[in-house]
This record gives C-alpha cells, sequence and structure tokens, in this order.
C-alpha cells in the first residue's frame, strides 16, 4: 500500500490525468445509458404504465398501438377464449391540443374503458378520472389542473388533468389517459366525420390461474388474425425499440473496451519504464507479490477515483430534462457500470503483472532491468 500510493504521489500528474480520462469516459457511458433508458420510456413507457396484463392487436397493426385495429368480430372472438376472464377497449390517438391557453402542440390520448385494463397502473400525484372531463397526464409534461384542449376544426374537447403517471409517455409525445367516453369525443373533434370508434388493442384480464404469457399463447393460437402480448412484451416488441437498444449496445461495446485498453497500456507503459527500479526492487529482496499488489492498488485507486470523480459529474446532468426526454439516477446501472469497469480494468492490467512477475533479480548485476 505504502509503495503505490508513495509513486502515485510523485507522478500526480501522469496518474491524475489517467483518473481524468476514466472519470470522463465513465460520464460518457451512464451519459449514454440514461439518454438510452429515457428514450426508450418515452417512446414505450405508457404500454408499461397501462394496466391491462395482455394487449391483443391485430396482425396487420405489427405491434403497433395506433396502426392497430379491432373489428367486433376479432373482440368477439378473443371473449371466447377459456383462457380470458375480461376484456377491453383501448384506443390511442394523436392529437393538436394546447394546454392552458399556450400554443398548440400534439398531444397523445389513450382511452379505455376498464380502469383495470388500461389505466395507469400507478400514479406519482393525484388520482384516476371519476368524471367527464378528467384525465391523467404524463407527469414530466402536465401539472395537476392543467386544462387541456383537443382541437378540431369545428370544435374542441376539454380535459382537465387530475392525476400524474409517471414514465408514462408514448411515441415521446406528452400523454393523457382519459376515459372511453372522453376519448370519442376527442376523435370526433378531430375528426367530425367519424361514426364508429373502434378500438387499437384489446386489454386482456387472464382467467384465475392463467399466467399472462399461457394467455397470450392461447389467444394467439385459436385467433390467426390475433396478436397477444403480455405488457412486456408489447413495449419491448413496439416497432423501433430494439434499433434505438442495439444502437446504444454498439456504443457500450466501444466504451466498455476503451477503459481497459486505456488503464492496461498505461500500466504496461508505467511497469516498463520503471524496470530498472523494479529489478532493484527484486535484488534487495522485495516479493513480487509485494510488487503486484502495490500494481493493483494503483490500478484500483485510479479505476474507483474515475468511477467517482464520472458518478459525480453525471449526478446533476441525470436531474435534466433533455427536449422530451426525462434523464434520472439509475442507482442499479451505475453500480453495474462500477463493478464491471474494475473487473475489466483490473483484467487489463494482466499484461504488466506478467511483466513484473518475470523480472529476475539477476539482471540488477548485469544492467538488463532497463530492457
Amino acid at each position: 500500500m505504502f509503495l503505490a500510493l508513495r509513486e502515485i504521489g510523485r507522478a500526480k500528474a501522469r496518474f491524475g490525468l489517467l483518473t481524468a480520462a476514466i472519470a470522463l469516459l465513465v460520464f460518457l457511458i451512464l451519459t449514454q445509458q440514461a439518454l438510452q433508458t429515457g428514450l426508450i420510456t418515452s417512446f414505450v413507457g405508457a404500454i408499461r404504465q397501462q394496466s391491462a396484463p395482455v394487449l391483443v392487436y391485430s396482425v396487420d397493426g405489427e405491434r403497433t398501438l395506433q396502426g392497430s385495429v379491432i373489428t367486433p368480430g376479432l373482440e368477439a372472438g378473443v371473449k371466447q377464449v377459456p383462457s380470458v376472464a375480461a376484456t377491453a377497449d383501448i384506443g390511442q390517438g394523436t392529437f393538436t391540443a394546447s394546454i392552458n391557453g399556450r400554443s398548440q402542440s400534439d398531444a397523445a390520448l389513450i382511452g379505455y374503458t376498464d380502469p383495470k385494463l388500461g389505466a395507469p397502473s400507478t400514479l406519482s400525484a393525484g388520482r384516476l378520472p371519476t368524471a367527464p372531463g378528467e384525465a391523467v397526464g404524463s407527469a414530466g409534461d402536465f401539472s395537476i389542473g392543467d386544462h387541456v384542449r383537443v382541437l378540431g376544426p369545428r370544435s374542441a374537447t376539454e380535459l382537465t388533468v387530475v392525476g400524474l403517471a409517471p414514465d408514462a409517455q408514448i411515441q415521446v409525445t406528452p400523454t393523457l389517459f382519459v376515459a372511453w367516453p372522453d376519448y370519442v369525443a376527442a376523435v370526433r373533434t378531430a375528426n367530425p366525420d367519424a361514426t364508429t370508434v373502434l378500438p387499437n388493442v384489446l386489454g386482456v384480464e387472464p382467467a384465475a390461474g392463467v399466467t399472462p404469457s399461457a394467455a397470450a399463447e392461447q389467444i394467439n393460437a385459436a385467433l390467426p388474425q390475433a396478436d397477444a402480448l403480455t405488457r412486456s412484451q408489447a413495449a419491448a416488441d413496439t416497432p423501433g425499440v430494439s434499433a434505438v437498444q442495439d444502437s446504444f449496445n454498439v456504443i457500450f461495446l466501444l466504451f466498455a473496451l476503451v477503459v481497459p485498453l486505456v488503464t492496461g497500456l498505461f500500466f504496461l507503459i508505467i511497469t516498463l519504464q520503471k524496470s530498472r527500479s523494479l529489478t532493484l526492487l527484486r535484488a534487495i529482496g522485495a516479493p513480487g507479490g509485494v510488487l503486484v499488489r502495490a500494481l493493483l492498488i494503483q490500478v484500483l485507486c485510479i479505476l474507483g477515483g474515475g468511477i467517482i470523480i464520472g458518478t459525480l459529474l453525471f449526478a446533476p446532468l441525470s436531474q435534466i430534462k433533455v427536449g422530451a426526454l426525462s434523464l434520472r439516477f439509475d442507482v442499479t446501472g451505475v453500480l453495474t457500470w462500477a463493478g464491471l469497469l474494475l473487473v475489466l480494468g483490473v483484467v487489463s492490467a494482466f499484461a504488466a503483472i506478467q511483466r513484473v512477475l518475470r523480472i529476475d533479480p539477476v539482471e540488477a548485476t548485469t544492467g538488463e532491468g532497463g530492457r
């Protein structure tokens, strides 16, 4: 410990620059992780937050909530599947709206016929709608008491936000959950010629003793035109989600490779530069294990310091909102990356450790220790 810290103290600039480089990489990794989580949550958060354990799409909808249409025949067929205890209509549309009289913007409305199968499962504030014209809004976009006007060519539908749901956006758009009559009113406001408003998907409650995945499998087996998914599958299989995850995973892989490469090369170069000193220490009786432990302590100090500094830099950034994306400090993600980078960093020092163990004390008498 003394030997490791003494060397760090004598070369503060050298070790400080490496610590700063590690801290910057950790900051970038955590920022990218937060952006990925925020983007996916803003894209499919409303699907994760709605309360139906199984969602039934039409096959033609290609697992897109707004693109799916449930016909009366398909709905009747789903109700007849033995594993289905109850169903409810769920509709989703994007409308032009104004909030508290401010400038117009897009807003997504999700309508449901049964709060147990389509309403938000978790509220961060307020309550679910109990009267006409009430809505639950995505927490990052609305406040309780906000007045929302869904605008149409001839009229407008008035909504008042009475509750807030966390992480409940869809398609990176401010989102409102409303009872089915208000959803139908909004559709007819935007399109006065609309007659029958069909649901986009069905929320399904499995029968007693039937798991959501088993219910989805039985629905798909019974109805070829149905595409039943569990809540988590519906969110994960929404078109575009996997592409976003794959793109970020490539970035994470590159970052995960850079940290051990930088750390490993640094300590290998340092070990080569101080070969004479290490050879002399071996010649006067310093065991190889002591030198290896000193090297590992240095690796852990540099990586630990970089991880801590990078995390502290990320902490204030995680509290801001980037456009429509809300970032957050994910403790589990931070700890996972910290552990992974520590392991990779220690493994990367293997070449330097091998170099230390290969030192022959006799070289101190021949002058070969500097090679």
